[in-house]
């Protein structure tokens, strides 16, 4: 491929991966998309600030591994970036090379050299629980003399009944609710566009029920959101930071009562405590890995923290079904690299 035509080909591919591919075919986490935006971002502004190529000069040479590990020593040691940032970061170029190689097989090489790139050292973070004493206590803030509390205790019930990741939540629609069959359920759309029955119970149930009737009425489209904006209108989904918010008010408030409540609260340590929780409660580990959207067990252990005295114990559960106390649950550009990537 010619120079000028292989330059063409990689700015269309930027722009495509971010406006279309990513979108489509990735995710429909605004977080996440961003992610991938920061990350082209920050490569592109390497490769001209720091190597001195530009929207017309740009190859596949500047993929290659040298320089994308020349990428990760410049932004540990000028940048002084933790290594959690590099993986991270890494992650997303290894994405969009997998795309590239997709549209093009003279690309592929670029991907699979990639993968070869080990990964920084990182000390292990573990997602701080929630007990069930802490659970009941911030459960206990939202007031529900206010249409706010109400809506803030809903989320809250449907995140840890649920389980299901934030991003899953704020995208489900009146659509994807099932309340009036014989096993009740709520379907998100996880990551890669999977989609994932949750199996809800009674109380749930009438929560919703009541907060649905009461939001939504008899007159809202199948397509409105659960959870809206009330800044716009019910197509207006409402914003993961505006529900973060919130839950540090009523951590705050919960924490004077109950010293397990977390004052750093977020929304993903519902999800944390319920996996915990169904483990405590005997489910077996495969059962909560499928519950929780994870397509490896390996990915359920270590998100668990579980040890390798709890795996046997926790896969023995699936020997022992019938003996078990609890019952089974469920994309113009400007001439510069940088200008690629304006959505």
């Amino acid at each position: 491929m010619k120079s000028g035509n292989e330059s063409v080909f990689l700015a269309k591919s930027f722009s495509q991966f971010i406006n279309s591919y990513a979108p489509d075919h990735l995710t429909e986490s605004e977080h996440t998309l961003k992610s991938y935006t920061s990350t082209l971002n920050k490569y592109l502004g390497f490769l001209e600030d720091q190597k001195g190529y530009s929207a017309k000069t740009l190859c596949r040479h500047c993929f290659e591994r040298t320089v994308i590990e020349e990428w990760l020593r410049y932004m540990r040691k000028d940048e002084h970036l933790s290594a959690e940032t590099c993986n991270v970061r890494l992650g997303g170029l290894r994405i969009f090379l997998k795309y590239l190689g997709q549209k093009d097989i003279e690309y592929k090489y670029l991907y699979l050299d990639a993968m070869d790139i080990p990964l920084k050292k990182t000390m292990k973070k573990k997602v701080n629980g929630l007990s069930k004493d802490a659970v009941k206590a911030i459960m206990a803030e939202p007031d529900q003399s206010a249409k706010t509390g109400r809506r803030d205790l809903v989320f809250m019930m449907v995140a840890y009944g649920t389980a299901a990741r934030m991003s899953e939540i704020l995208s489900v629609k009146l659509k994807h609710i099932h309340l009036d069959c014989a096993k009740p359920y709520i379907t998100v759309i996880g990551k890669g566009n999977k989609t994932r029955t949750l199996y809800i119970l009674p109380k749930l149930v009438t929560h919703l029920r009541r907060y649905i009737k009461e939001v939504h009425g008899e007159s809202s489209s199948e397509d409105s959101y659960l959870f809206y904006s009330r800044n716009g209108n019910h197509k207006d989904q409402l914003s993961s930071k505006a529900i973060e918010k919130r839950l540090h008010m009523y951590a705050e408030k919960a924490h004077q009562k109950c010293n397990d409540v977390p004052l750093n609260l977020h929304a993903h340590q519902f999800r944390h405590a319920r996996a915990t929780h169904w483990l405590e409660e005997g489910i077996n580990i495969v059962e909560i890995s499928v519950l929780l959207g994870h397509e490896q067990l390996a990915t359920t252990m270590k998100y668990l923290d579980i040890s390798t005295e709890d795996q046997m114990k926790g896969l023995a559960t699936m020997d022992d079904e019938n003996t078990a106390s609890v019952s089974r649950k469920w994309k113009k550009a400007d001439g510069s690299l940088k200008s690629l990537l304006k959505r």
